[in-house]
């Protein structure tokens, strides 16, 4: 059984995506609902690290309150981006999906099959009606 970890938003299309081509893979990962359960600040710091991204990249801008904490602002450190996030865990962009082939910030959904161990079991629709081929790696 591989471990697999998504840091889920269930209302995002996205990450519901990238979780649906996971068990197309024949995996039922470890499902982290970070909104509800946030990451501790040493574990999305770390999470940040592993994926070998800025904590500013990492920041989602939609349906959130970036604009009016001011998180545009190119100054703010990223501990400041860090603080902002554990405050707010909205502010994570998702999917965050972590595997023993790495960690990466799944944006496009597709970019979590890098991940997976195996291949996708069949072609997989996503829910816009893309096909992703079930060969795609």
């Amino acid at each position: 059984m591989t471990d697999i970890v998504i840091y889920h938003n269930p209302l995002c299309g996205t990450s519901r995506n990238a979780l649906a081509m996971i068990r197309n893979a024949g995996i039922e990962p470890h499902i982290v609902e970070y909104l509800k359960t946030p990451p501790s600040r040493a574990l999305l710091v770390e999470l940040i690290e592993r994926a070998g991204i800025t904590p500013r990249a990492l920041l989602r801008e939609k349906g959130t309150p970036y604009a009016e904490l001011g998180l545009g602002d190119e100054t703010l450190t990223d501990e400041a981006l860090v603080d902002a996030m554990m405050e707010h865990p909205i502010l994570i962009n998702r999917p965050l999906v972590v595997s023993p082939l790495g960690v990466r910030l799944c944006r496009p959904s597709e970019t979590v099959l890098d991940l997976l161990p195996s291949e996708q079991r069949s072609t997989f629709v996503k829910e816009d009606g893309e096909v992703v081929e079930a060969t795609r790696r």
